[in-house]
């Protein structure tokens, strides 16, 4: 399978550029280690360049980035402290997820079947500075950008340039913060903070594939942090109809299109993400809270 290369580096595009469920694959070759970012459902067809890696380094914790994890049974894995139980146990991961009992009793058996999920027991956590050196001068640095979990991190082959910036996916969809572990206030913070990674390549998980140049970076970057505000306005708007349960938002949809119900965490995605506005909006006066009852202020 062909790859793009930056030095040490190599992309592994999923399909349609990694759009979900698949997912978009770096392996880093050092002189004394071969480590890979993630383990989407494209590292099922990497062949040898994946099936030999020594380490892998989740970026995060979700069910597609651990789509691989089953070719590469005698590679450490390492994540985030944040996310370590995540990657450990079923049990973590649900808690990670947050949804209720009967939406996590249907998704297990969808995750196992369509991303290989299996826990890795034997994954260890690494600390938001981690640092790992591959020999020859390659070297590779956690930079901690939670929002989508806690424990999401940024993975910079300092000794490229490149910078795997994980779920900062800069799709169209926008940021998604529908977890129990996510945040919409940290994910602000962190969008705040990504230009600042001294990189000359960019590599997300899904969709945009790689971009090198900073000026369309930074502008699909504008697009993807404008969307938050988009939705608050969105919210409002539905306010200025009149008073809303939570329920009835989550009827509406913020994030995804009415009616749809592709997955079983649609509504709790939902549910949560609405929430964390209801809370943004209410702290800047925007919106008053009667119980389970919204209205503008």
């Amino acid at each position: 399978m062909s790859a793009i290369r930056f030095g040490a580096v190599s992309v592994y595009f999923g399909e349609k550029s990694g759009k979900y469920p698949d997912g978009n694959l770096v392996i880093v070759q050092g002189a004394d280690t071969r480590v890979s970012f993630d383990t989407p459902l494209v590292a099922n067809r990497v062949g040898k360049a994946f099936d030999d890696v020594d380490l892998v380094i989740l970026g995060h914790v979700h069910e597609d980035h651990m789509a691989g994890l089953h070719r590469v049974p005698n590679a450490q894995v390492q994540v985030h402290n944040a996310d370590l139980h995540a990657a450990q146990s079923w049990d973590g991961l649900a808690a990670h997820y947050g949804y209720e009992q009967k939406v996590l009793d249907e998704l297990l058996p969808l995750i196992e079947e369509e991303f290989n999920y299996a826990p890795r027991p034997d994954a260890t956590g690494y600390k938001s500075d981690a640092s790992w050196d591959l020999g020859g001068g390659v070297r590779v640095r956690a930079h901690h950008l939670p929002g989508h979990t806690s424990g999401h991190c940024a993975l910079m082959v300092e000794s490229e340039g490149v910078a795997f910036i994980g779920d900062i996916d800069l799709t169209g969809f926008g940021p998604y913060y529908g977890d129990r572990t996510s945040s919409l206030p940290a994910f602000r913070r962190t969008l705040s903070e990504l230009p600042f990674l001294d990189a000359k390549v960019w590599v997300t998980s899904h969709h945009r594939g790689v971009l090198r140049d900073r000026g369309e970076f930074l502008g699909h970057l504008d697009r993807f942090k404008a969307s938050i505000d988009q939705r608050s306005e969105k919210l409002l708007g539905y306010l200025e109809e009149g008073p809303h349960t939570l329920q009835q938002l989550v009827d509406r949809r913020l994030i995804y299109p009415p009616g749809y119900n592709g997955a079983p965490y649609i509504e709790a995605a939902e549910r949560r993400t609405i929430r964390q506005h209801i809370d943004e909006l209410k702290a800047a006066g925007l919106v008053d809270v009667d119980r389970e009852t919204f209205s503008l202020a």
